[in-house]
């Protein structure tokens, strides 16, 4: 058997047992519940959203707007590979559960254009600016 370099404290304490009520951690240390990592990038035309959300289907993945708060969620099931549902479990560091990031929007965006397309483990969401909020050359004329 080959065993990881560094093994989870086995040592209990309040929060991990807190924890562990609320399903938030498996007895092995593991949180079930995940928060998956963003990086937003702005544009003179856009901000553009990219999360990391590797091994979900995207018809598991939900997009949303509602008060000017855009709000990414879904769902990731655990999965195995065929066979091995009943196979002891040594190590279990993957994330997986339900979850749900949810991020205010600056009144420069346009709501009604925003597209969001999901390649790869990586969900994309364009949005775009309104036309005001875009940045304009203004000519200066000669009198």
């Amino acid at each position: 058997m080959v065993y990881p370099t560094v093994w989870r404290s086995r040592t209990p304490n309040v929060w991990s047992e807190i924890d562990q009520i609320f399903g938030r951690r498996s007895p092995n240390g593991a949180s079930t519940v995940w928060t998956p990592v963003v990086d937003v990038r702005e544009s003179e035309d856009q901000l553009l959203m990219q999360a990391e959300l590797p091994g979900l289907d995207s018809k598991n993945i939900n997009v949303s707007v509602e008060n000017n708060v855009l709000t990414i969620s879904g769902e990731k099931g655990q999965s195995w590979e065929n066979g091995s549902e009943d196979a002891q479990v040594h190590v279990f560091e993957r994330h997986y559960g339900r979850f749900e990031r949810s991020f205010r929007l600056p009144k420069t965006v346009d709501a009604e254009q925003i597209d969001a397309r999901y390649k790869d483990g990586v969900l994309s969401v364009s949005l775009p600016k309104v036309e005001a909020a875009k940045p304009r050359k203004i000519e200066v004329k000669i009198k």
